[in-house]
């Protein structure tokens, strides 16, 4: 087994009969997936998705991947192939469109019609859509594509079958194995096997649940739980969810009809996504169950259920608003129902669990995947792996879509199966397919790409490092006059602290030592500005550090009278 290695070098040119595979994100992380393909001197590239930050990401709203290795050769790009509408997989397309805005997109009805809204938000025009379903082939380039059916917590997710020269290329994208699907789509394992039968070169397996043994839940089972929620509330149930998990609305919706109450969406993401699945008819809307959100006020809280974005603790969502009472029209009164129907993102814990003291404080009984089953999660366990293992027989497996860990365990479960080469790489690691064997040959530069705002790429790890330092440390400024002449400080040193850095007042007694300081350096015949800063920024923190255990981030300002 291959492990990415630090010191890898540039990979060498591609042999003229090879497959080469360079992930660009998904791999050491739970998001961001975009893979790229490259065969007879052409690019595939497969989804293209965001990162949601974490604490450690102070002022960042998304994570891109990093376009810089394909960036001089999107010409050469055929098609993005999209194998699901998650925004960890079609989040990051607008930003990509912008660099080439004709790129050919390729992915089911339902993808193609949430990434044509968010194209819209973008303000990008209407590129080149090649709407396909599972069981179609498709040539793009010199690739041969075709699609089967997958079952995710979405619906119409695609895995997908490239076809080369080299080797055919099976990608799962995300997948379980949910045999009683509400929708009735199940993941297609007779074109898996015919695949297999046909010799399956490369096998790119979603890791996301690789270490979790047995069989991810069935989405039926969480049928009974909203059924007792709804029963047991006697006011307004104030739903939570993914804005994409139509499957999950779909239950809201069933349970709401069987109870007799109504329904009105909130948040905007919610509003335009089950629309759009209501238009496709991936949503069925039983008769006059739908009202407007404001509508709903006017009926008694026991008719009444609101569907919201917010699950993950964000922010700026509906449900974080909620709970903070500064939504404009939905406010919570004791004895109202709150239902998180999603898991927890890693990294998210700390803000969901705050969202939820909040609506606790306020009088609501919260229900979550900590105290009842109300989520199952969208990816295979390492009992569903194992089959697809064994139905597909590959000859080489890298494992994707996960953290490291997960992708190691889900190279332990190749290996058991008995698949001898078995390439654990991350993102950036190059990968080749030359001759049916696949390894590792080098290694391209990539990071991690942060939006700011409108800002795209503008914002490094050491930006972020000073937000970290300015939020849990504080900045002080000192502002000091020195008279070149006399060499001696003239005026000052003002000084001012922010954050978490105590008080001005608290820095009184270093006055005295910044002025010595900076007498000493101009007698030495020291009159650069920035050494003066520096001997003023030594001081202070010495002296702050050693006083107070802070570092905070200090700003010094000599000037020249």
């Amino acid at each position: 087994m291959s492990h990415p290695h630090p010191e890898l070098t540039a990979p060498p040119a591609l042999p003229d009969h090879g497959l080469r595979v360079i992930p660009l994100g998904g791999l050491g992380e739970v998001g961001r997936n975009m893979t790229v393909f490259e065969y007879g001197g052409k690019l595939l590239i497969v989804d293209a998705g965001v990162l949601f930050p974490e604490d450690h990401h102070p002022g960042v709203d998304l994570i891109l991947p990093d376009f810089g290795p394909i960036r001089d050769r999107l010409d050469d790009v055929v098609a993005l192939v999209l194998t699901h509408g998650h925004e960890d997989h079609i989040g990051a397309v607008p930003y990509l469109l912008r660099e080439r805005p004709d790129i050919p997109l390729v992915g089911s009805a339902l993808t193609l019609a949430l990434l044509r809204s968010k194209l819209q938000e973008h303000r990008l025009k209407e590129t080149v859509h090649y709407p396909v379903k599972e069981g179609e082939t498709l040539d793009m380039g010199p690739f041969g594509l075709e699609f089967v059916a997958v079952n995710h917590s979405i619906p119409d997710a695609l895995a997908v079958a490239i076809r080369t020269g080299a080797g055919m290329v099976l990608h799962t994208g995300d997948f379980k194995m949910d045999q009683l699907p509400l929708d009735g789509r199940i993941t297609d394992l007779r074109s898996f096997a015919r695949l297999g039968e046909e010799g399956v070169d490369l096998f790119l397996t979603d890791s996301t649940n690789a270490e979790t043994p047995g069989f991810t839940a069935l989405e039926k089972q969480i049928t009974p739980v909203i059924d007792q929620v709804f029963r047991e509330s006697d006011q307004r149930i104030i739903v939570a969810c993914f804005a994409s998990h139509i499957h999950r609305v779909q239950q809201i919706l069933n349970a709401a009809a069987a109870h007799g109450r109504k329904v009105g969406y909130v948040g905007r993401s919610m509003v335009r996504n089950m629309h759009i699945a209501s238009d496709l008819g991936y949503l069925d809307v039983p008769p006059g169950v739908m009202v407007e959100a404001k509508e709903l006020a006017k009926l008694p809280p026991e008719k009444q259920v609101l569907v919201s974005t917010g699950s993950q603790g964000e922010p700026m969502s509906a449900l974080s608003r909620i709970a903070q009472r500064n939504h404009n029209f939905v406010h919570i009164e004791p004895g109202d129902t709150v239902l998180m129907a999603s898991s927890l993102i890693p990294g998210n814990e700390n803000a969901v669990y705050r969202v939820i003291n909040g609506l606790s404080r306020l009088g609501a009984r919260v229900v979550h995947k900590g105290n009842a089953l109300v989520h199952v999660s969208g990816h295979a366990s390492a009992g569903e792996l194992l089959y697809c293992y064994n139905i597909v027989k590959p000859r080489n497996v890298l494992p994707v879509h996960g953290e490291i860990r997960h992708m190691l365990a889900n190279a332990d479960l190749a290996r058991a199966t008995g698949v001898e080469n078995v390439v654990v790489a991350e993102d950036g690691v190059v990968v080749d397919l030359v001759d049916g064997v696949a390894s590792i040959v080098g290694k391209v530069e990539c990071g991690y790409v942060f939006v700011d705002g409108s800002s795209v790429g503008d914002v490094t790890e050491s930006d972020l490092k000073d937000r970290r330092i300015l939020g849990e440390e504080g900045f002080v400024s000192i502002i000091v006059v020195v008279d070149s002449v006399s060499g001696k400080v003239s005026a000052g040193p003002e000084i001012h602290a922010r954050g978490n850095i105590l008080d001005d007042q608290t820095f009184e007694e270093i006055r005295q030592p910044i002025i010595d300081a900076l007498d000493r350096a101009l007698a030495d015949g020291n009159t650069d500005s920035y050494q003066l800063q520096q001997v003023v920024r030594r001081t202070v923190g010495r002296w702050v550090s050693g006083k107070h255990r802070r570092r905070p981030m200090i700003i010094p300002v000599v000037v020249e009278a």
